[in-house]
This record gives structure tokens, sequence and C-alpha cells, in this order.
């Protein structure tokens, strides 16, 4: 809401005389608001954006133009970085709740969005998605801020944004290698297990991973060794020589964050994971 001030005054015999100042206030009655569906995003996440515009006024706005920055951000000197890219093709329009025919988008970065209208007493709303690329920021405090502005004749542009954060937690992948692939009867095998964590939070004890394998064939003389250091059979895990099946005991499994690192030069961001690895060995029973 924007207020203004206006005075007048009267000339005459070389005398200036001014009147009382009056004062007015413009009501606001275009307002826009932008959300995403989720509050958060990760490096490789879809993510579905709503752009509502209300009009509380007794007049249609016409031909109005949508834009939506992508969350770009400063980089370098004088650089800038993108961290969104819009899906192209997922744009829908709705007036008063229903579809409408699909508006002209006419840049898709800064997304550009053109031809919409939005009548008197009514509402108009755009859903889209973005997927994030290699320009979003990764770890601990790292948000994606975009904005979106609503311009057309005879208004002001007026702005909405929207904050995602990054996905904190916990995310786990594990590889298996077998050394020798080919091996005698009751030959010796070692078995290699490499857990990643992409995530930006370590695995501590008290998150209680387990992991688990069986082998078949089952093996003798089984040894285990965790981050080089070695393991013991009832404190570490638990192996059963008959069934083949291994099993570590809660709060034996622990996995340090992955490192995030942003690119000096192009601003692209990447994840480091952190590892831990288990080395089992044994013959073939």
């Amino acid at each position: 809401m924007a207020t203004f001030f206006n005075q007048a005054t009267l000339s005459y015999n070389g005398t200036v005389t001014s009147s009382n100042i009056t004062a007015g206030e413009i009501i606001d009655v275009l307002s826009v608001s932008k959300n995403a569906v989720s509050d958060t995003y990760t490096s490789d996440s879809e993510n579905v954006y709503i752009i509502s515009i209300v009009n509380t006024g007794s007049s249609c706005y016409r031909d109005l133009t949508v834009t939506d920055d992508l969350g770009e951000y400063s980089f370098g000197e004088g650089g800038a970085a993108v961290p969104l890219s819009y899906r192209e093709g997922s744009l829908t329009y709705y007036v008063n709740g229903v579809q409408q025919a699909d508006p002209t988008v006419t840049s898709v970065s800064p997304l550009t969005v053109t031809g919409i209208n939005v009548p008197a007493g009514g509402n108009a709303m755009l859903i889209y998605s973005a997927d994030t690329n290699g320009f979003a920021p990764l770890g601990e405090d790292a948000e994606i801020v975009n904005t979106a502005t609503v311009s057309g004749a005879g208004l002001s542009p007026i702005t909405a944004s929207g904050t995602m954060t990054y996905a904190e937690g916990v995310d786990l992948a594990i590889s298996k290698a077998l050394s020798p692939a080919a091996v005698e009867e009751n030959g010796e095998v070692t078995y290699t297990f490499v857990i990643q964590n992409f995530g930006a939070e370590a695995v501590g004890a008290a998150d209680n991973v387990v992991f688990s394998d069986t082998f078949s064939p089952a093996l003798s003389g089984l040894t285990a060794e965790f981050n080089g250091e070695p393991w013991t059979s009832g404190t570490n895990y638990a192996y059963d020589p008959d069934t083949g099946v291994f099993t570590s005991l809660d709060g034996q499994i622990t996995v340090p964050a992955a490192q995030f690192i942003q690119n000096p030069d192009t601003g692209e961001w990447s994840a480091q994971a952190g590892v831990s690895t288990i080395i089992i060995k044994g013959r073939l029973a």
C-alpha cells in the first residue's frame, strides 16, 4: 500500500500562499505469492513451484508478464550462477481454478511467461517444474532463493520469493567386490564392501546402521575389519558358519558426511562422499 501527498498554491501580487496537505493511499489490489511444493531439494531433484496471483480489484488485469529468476545468485567477480533449470513443457495455467491454454514462454532462463490474465475479484495460478542443476548449492545451510516478478502496463512490478533448503541427512550407497574372482576349491577369498555417504550428515553409532550379507558358499575361518581396525565376533558382528549369514551389531557402522565443493572457476558444485570400508576374509567351505 502506497501513500501519496498533495498541496496547492496560490500566487498573487508577488505573494504565495499554500493550502493544507492532503494525504491518500493507493490500495494494492494485485498480490502475488510463490511456493515450492517441497521446502527441501537435493542435487538432482525435480522441484514444483506454484505462483498465485490474486486480484481484489474491480478491473481485470490483462497480458501480464511473469518472470522467475530461477534462483540466480552472484558468483565470482561480477558473475552469476543459476541453480535451477526450467523443465520445458511442465507449465500449466489456471484462472479461477479452470485450466487455460498454455501461455507463451518467451525465455527459459530466466523463465518468462507472457499473456497472463487475472479477472476482477479472481485469481490466476502458474504451476511448473524446475530441476536443480550443477550450480545448486550443496551442504549444510545451503539454500535456493528464487523470486517471481509480475509486471504489465499500468502496474508497478510486484514480487514474491520462495526458499528451499538443502535436504540434510544421510544418503548411503554400498558396493561389493570379490578377490580373486576365480578361486580354487577351499581357497581363500576377500570381500571388500565400500559404504559411501552422499549426505550432509555423518552416520554415527546412534544411527544403528546394520550391515548384513549371506555368503554362499559359507566361509570358514572368517575374519573381518572395519576401516582398517579388526572386528571381533560377538562384539562387532555375528556370523553363522552353517548358514553363511554375517551381520554387524548395532552401533558398529559409522560413515563420515560428504564434503561439498564449489568450483572456484565454473561455480559448479560437487559432492565427495564420505567413505567407510568393511573387509571380510575366509575360506570357501
